[in-house]
């Protein structure tokens, strides 16, 4: 067992919590929000690949991100949005404050302009059993799409949690005109 593992039982078992809910409590996930202003403002947003997902649309994308593994939030950042975009973000990123999702979990986000093209989308996989109980593995894409989305269709399509990543993109770009 991990040091990580053992930690987390010995908090779960002082304040009565399953370990589930601790180890979900205490993750941590940093993404980037990439935006555009090719049309009015337009942000980019993934759709979580897999069986559980697959008929769910509004409230349901998100910004690329994922678990963090080391000190440096923007590399995890970087690092995650690589594996699940197949795109490379470079650039002046602005730090946006963290929320945290209703699982938990608490996402830190950077935002960056790019213009990026989505025909080189490629994301990674992952397994898991299914159909339940079967014994079959089979594999997913983690994220199955991405796409630019103009304001008010990203505001109902994203995790509510994560809403106000864009709200604060937005205030901070009136606040500080383009280049």
């Amino acid at each position: 067992m991990s040091l990580y593992a053992v930690f987390i039982a010995k908090v779960a078992c002082r304040t009565a919590l399953p370990i589930e809910l601790m180890s979900r409590r205490s993750e941590i996930s940093a993404g980037i929000l990439a935006f555009r202003r090719k049309r009015g403002l337009e942000v980019l947003l993934a759709h979580p690949g897999g069986p559980y997902w697959r008929n769910k649309d509004a409230g349901s994308w998100s910004i690329p991100k994922g678990l963090v593994e080391s000190d440096n939030l923007l590399t995890c950042a970087k690092r995650e949005f690589n594996e699940e975009t197949g795109l490379t973000a470079a650039g002046d990123f602005i730090p946006l404050k963290p929320v945290r999702q209703k699982s938990g979990k608490t996402v830190h986000a950077f935002a960056l302009e790019g213009d990026f093209d989505l025909s080189k989308f490629a994301s990674n996989e992952f397994e898991m059993e299914w159909p339940p109980h079967s014994g079959k593995k089979q594999s997913f894409p983690e994220m199955d799409r991405i796409a630019y989305f103009k304001l008010a269709t990203a505001r109902r399509k994203i995790l509510p949690a994560q809403r106000p990543f864009i709200e604060e993109l937005v205030k901070r770009l009136k606040e500080a005109p383009p280049p």
